[in-house]
């Protein structure tokens, strides 16, 4: 399975076919997929001259294109089926300002198509072929929805580990010698508040008094986001007990580092991409 460019590979009855992320959503490679039947790349132009075609592609791009340029569209369905017509992916990219098929350049190159109109293509092609594609299609999305579990488990588990040395510090910096365990809890609840304020901006008994589920904690509805700046606060506060500043410097300090960093990772693809729906 390739990864390069944001690619990957399934292979459909012995053919690779390249699958690439666009508009977060994926395209099939239509070039790949003709490579085991006569007449190769002929068959794509082939298959877009089809009147029923051109209609069931105006009618997703109606769908799921606000910009798709229906003017355009209603010229080319008006000679779609002529002897004379033809029809290019690129062409009918640049005639309809069309998202559902791209025309990609370069080591990956051909035309690509969402996967809706992919499948649409591959039952053109062969019955066969198209359950063949849709088998292996959801074999691969199985095993990424598997993989972004794993990571959300991952992230949950390093909150967990910088939790263990952010109380390590606490106790060696802010526990004074010899109290009952009771304070001590009583500091470990005040501090994992103070990380609470800096990034959800309440406290666990106020989240509990709003929205709280039975058996359901304040970080366990966190966010992928949340989870990754909440392990780098816990951290973070652990060099600040260190360096002997105050839980109302620190507050204040760490609510600063939550706002940047949340808004770094709110704008960066690959971690929207991971995010997925928590594990049930």
């Amino acid at each position: 399975m390739g990864s390069a460019m944001n690619t990957r590979n399934i292979n459909v009855k012995g053919t690779a076919v390249t699958i690439t992320s666009r508009h977060q959503q994926d395209y099939l490679s239509l070039t790949d997929m003709v490579k085991g039947f006569e007449g190769g790349n002929a068959l794509i132009e082939q298959w877009l001259k089809n009147k029923e075609t051109v209609l069931f592609l105006g009618v997703w791009e109606q769908l799921n294109n606000p910009g798709f340029n229906s003017l355009e569209f209603e010229g080319i369905k008006t000679n779609a089926g002529r002897n004379s017509f033809f029809l290019s992916a690129r062409k009918w990219i640049a005639s309809t300002a069309a998202i559902g098929l791209h025309a990609r350049a370069g080591r990956y190159g051909g035309t690509y198509a969402h996967k809706d109109i992919a499948f649409e293509f591959g039952s053109w092609l062969s019955p066969e072929f198209k359950l063949y594609l849709i088998k292996e299609f959801q074999r691969l999305k199985d095993a990424e929805a598997r993989s972004q579990s794993l990571a959300w488990n991952v992230q949950r588990t390093l909150a967990k580990v910088n939790y263990k040395i952010h109380t390590d510090a606490i106790q060696e910096h802010l526990i004074p010698p010899r109290i009952t365990q009771e304070q001590a809890r009583i500091i470990y609840a005040s501090e994992a508040d103070l990380l609470n304020m800096a990034l959800f901006g309440l406290t666990a008994a106020q989240w509990r008094q709003g929205q709280a589920k039975a058996g359901e904690n304040l970080r366990d509805t966190a966010t992928l986001e949340q989870l990754v700046v909440l392990s780098n606060l816990e951290s973070i506060n652990a060099v600040f007990i260190h360096q002997g500043l105050d839980s109302e410097q620190r507050l204040a300090q760490l609510n600063a580092i939550a706002i940047t960093q949340m808004r770094s990772l709110l704008g960066l693809p690959d971690l929207r991409a991971l995010q997925g729906p928590p594990p049930a």
